[in-house]
């Protein structure tokens, strides 16, 4: 690998389990100096101690991404401690499975809250930096369902397809400022995400969906991110024969739609 990812500072978040521990324990292991953010203070203890980051190398930065204010305090703390962001890793992200005629707008505000406007702000905080120091690498985790949409998680594929337009438009912007946007879109990865997913009144869907069940590893998934970010890839798609989807589309969009109707939605 050419591109070095030793001493680099990297914020992740969603650090705690998944995707986002894959990738501390990977970029640990290339001399990265990591921030770890979730809500579970505890857990990112965990994962900082299996990593074997010292204290000098990496911040446990519990973070409530629901709360603007939270975030920007978080930011603050994360530059005390670094002097600045070379790599932020927007992994923290929540499912969702309900119909759209059941769906909590509540609910649905949280969803967006958490997958979409958590991810502007954090990168709203960070461009400044990045743009004063010609270089830096903004990397969005969306979805294959950021490309087309399916039944049970309108809102879910709402909020992962706003990534797109907003970051395809912002690596437009940065482009001469020498930052990289990267969005990645999983997809299935045998994590808790479909156990985590909210539900039409926002409980726990609390089940591991079968797609989950027989995805990819959370660290074969982070191999991919890190691939895509030494190489400089705007978009990679990662996962199984699931992420030929948005592609056929493309091709036949008249016959990924006549099989997303007819894909049944089980609560």
């Amino acid at each position: 690998m050419s591109y070095s990812f030793s001493g680099k500072v990297v914020w992740i978040t969603g650090a705690s389990s998944g995707i986002g521990e894959a990738l501390v324990h990977s970029l640990s292991n290339y001399g990265a100096k990591i921030i770890l953010s979730a809500r579970r203070e505890d857990e990112l203890r965990r994962v900082q101690q299996q990593s074997k980051l010292k204290d000098s190398d990496s911040l446990v930065l519990p973070i409530d991404l629901y709360n603007p204010a939270a975030i920007e305090t978080a930011y603050k703390k994360a530059v005390e401690k670094f002097g600045q962001i070379d790599i932020l890793i927007c992994n923290a992200g929540v499912a969702q499975r309900s119909t759209v005629m059941n769906s909590d707008p509540k609910v649905e505000r949280q969803i967006m809250e958490l997958n979409y406007f958590a991810v502007t702000e954090l990168t709203r905080l960070v461009l400044p930096s990045m743009i004063s120091h010609k270089q830096g690498n903004i990397v969005v985790i969306s979805s294959v369902m950021g490309k087309m949409g399916m039944p049970g998680r309108a809102t879910y594929c709402a909020s992962k397809h706003a990534l797109h337009g907003y970051y395809e438009a912002l690596r437009a912007e940065v482009f001469k400022d020498n930052v990289k946007v990267h969005v990645i879109c999983p997809g299935y990865v045998k994590t808790n995400v479909s156990i985590n997913a909210v539900t039409a009144d926002g409980s726990a869907h609390g089940k591991m969906d079968a797609g989950q069940e027989k995805g990819i590893t959370p660290e074969k998934c982070a191999r991919g991110i890190i691939n895509a970010i030494a190489k400089g890839k705007d978009e990679v798609y990662i996962g199984g024969m699931e992420i030929l989807a948005p592609r056929v589309k493309t091709i036949f969009p008249g016959l990924i739609s006549y099989f997303v109707k007819r894909t049944e939605f089980h609560p």
